[in-house]
């Protein structure tokens, strides 16, 4: 009966190591997206906070150690290695506490995050170039586009831009401009004049000069909408890390009941490479 429940046991500590694994490459992939992506606000925080870029690395860092835990466990488990299932118990109680460490200490910083959130794109639209190739500038105005929102509180931000505020003719921001049902759903960048619209303007100057309520865009700023995109990605995050915290607990329980349960060390069931 005893040797039943040890098979019992290690098959399914097995099984548990398996998706351990599999969550780990999810870690670890999360965090290389965090680094590569260009085509959301994600790109604006990454290019901007350097937290983000030291939380990235510590996601792929995570995800790389939990993988190999993953491994060693499944090793352990399946030859009965009382050292490798020791070892595999240590790294993961470990790995659990660095997780509810860096939980608690983000849900305390958040005030920080959309202060910094905001000062960040506040500075990026202040400093916004026509006609400039930056990576920054293009993550922002995907988010406008996508988002169908202008500015971070509202389209008048735009009005701290010299650049765009000393032209004579109205002038707004191409990706904040008001689409139809219809238009295509290319990102425009830079500025454009309302005679590029409508052609009614002709780039002719108007009297009151660029007034941002002539301005064919969208009035909402994005503070909102892209604080709801990050609560939305953030119970993705919440609901892998809280899934990878169970598999860890269930995986340390299992990994403790097989080596209390193996009293002979063999060295020989370890594959040799």
């Amino acid at each position: 009966m005893g040797s039943a429940c040890v098979k019992v046991t290690k098959y399914f500590l097995f099984l548990f190591n398996l998706l351990f694994f599999i969550l780990g490459g999810v870690i670890l992939g999360f965090g290389v997206w965090i680094l590569a992506d260009r085509s959301s606000f994600i790109s604006v925080l990454q290019a901007s906070s350097p937290s983000l870029n030291v939380g990235a690395y510590i996601f792929i860092g995570v995800g790389a150690v939990t993988m190999l835990m993953g491994f060693l466990g499944c090793v352990g488990a399946v030859n009965e290695v009382r050292c490798l299932l020791g070892m595999y118990f240590v790294f993961l109680l470990l790995i659990l506490i660095a997780q509810v460490a860096a939980g608690v200490l983000f849900y305390f910083n958040m005030d920080k995050v959309k202060q910094e959130m905001g000062s960040i794109v506040t500075k990026l639209i202040r400093d916004y170039k026509d006609g400039q190739e930056d990576s920054l500038q293009q993550g922002w105005d995907y988010v406008q586009a996508q988002g169908k929102c202008c500015g971070w509180v509202s389209f008048y931000n735009w009005t701290e831009n010299a650049e765009l505020m000393n032209r004579t003719a109205v002038t707004y921001p191409c990706s904040c401009e008001k689409k139809g049902k219809d238009e295509s759903p290319l990102v425009k960048k830079g500025f454009c004049e309302a005679s590029d619209v409508n052609g009614t303007l002709g780039g002719n100057e108007t009297q009151g000069g660029n007034s941002p309520e002539q301005w064919p865009v969208y009035q909402e700023g994005c503070m909102e909408k892209v604080q709801s995109w990050l609560q939305d990605n953030l119970g993705t995050i919440l609901g892998v890390c809280v899934g990878v915290a169970v598999i860890e607990l269930l995986g340390m329980l299992l990994s403790i009941c097989l080596c209390r349960n193996v009293h002979s060390e063999d060295y020989s069931k370890v594959p040799k490479y």
